[in-house]
């Protein structure tokens, strides 16, 4: 799997998904959204494999995104790996050469040697990416107290850029620092090189 798959992991609103269909379309890549299959692993996971999703999955809107942002961040089921065996079941049958792209993608987790990135925005980055697309308030707004659940999901989300920023320096892996004024085009370059397309 080594050779055939690209890895483009990183934070909430860095521009993975959007330099990932770049590259795929310049380079005649299959694309695999690890978004777009997170209703179907939660529904095939079960709870002794990943208690901290059958956790999730009882709680309130209010449960969820108005306890202590660090909190969230340590449960958050995705953040902990739970359904990362079901991203690998479907690289392997997915047709090749893929780039395969998402915030599930953490560094510890994807089979090394890997022609990986992981995107690390600024919090002023990810607000001003969330804002154009419309998506701000779209959890938040389903709570009791919508600025305090978007303010929470923004520091659990810093939180988890930062997790990421250690452990990739860590395990001596690529990034790049996605902030304020930085392209899509610059973006799709860097990543472009750095995993040797």
């Amino acid at each position: 799997m080594a050779d055939d798959v690209i890895w483009v992991g990183g934070g909430s609103g860095a521009g993975k998904s959007t330099v990932a269909r770049r590259l795929a379309a310049k380079h005649g890549l299959h694309l695999y959204d690890t978004d777009a299959v997170m209703a179907g692993h939660a529904a095939r996971c079960d709870p002794v494999s990943s208690p901290h999703l059958a956790a999730f999955l009882r709680m309130s809107m209010d449960e969820r995104w108005l306890r202590p942002p660090e909190v969230m961040l340590e449960t958050f089921h995705w953040f902990r790996g739970e359904g990362f065996d079901l991203i690998l079941d479907d690289l392997a049958r997915h047709p090749k050469p893929v780039i395969a792209e998402g915030f599930r993608l953490l560094p510890a987790l994807v089979p090394r040697p890997a022609r990986a990135v992981w995107l690390l925005p600024a919090s002023q980055f990810r607000r001003a990416a969330f804002d154009s697309r419309g998506s701000t308030w779209q959890i938040a707004s389903r709570t009791s107290d919508p600025p305090r659940a978007l303010a929470n999901l923004l520091e659990r989300d810093r939180l988890f850029t930062e997790r990421l920023r250690a452990e990739t320096r860590a395990l001596g892996l690529a990034t790049v620092d996605v902030q304020p004024g930085m392209t899509v085009d610059e973006l799709t370059v860097r990543v472009e090189k750095l995993t040797d397309l």
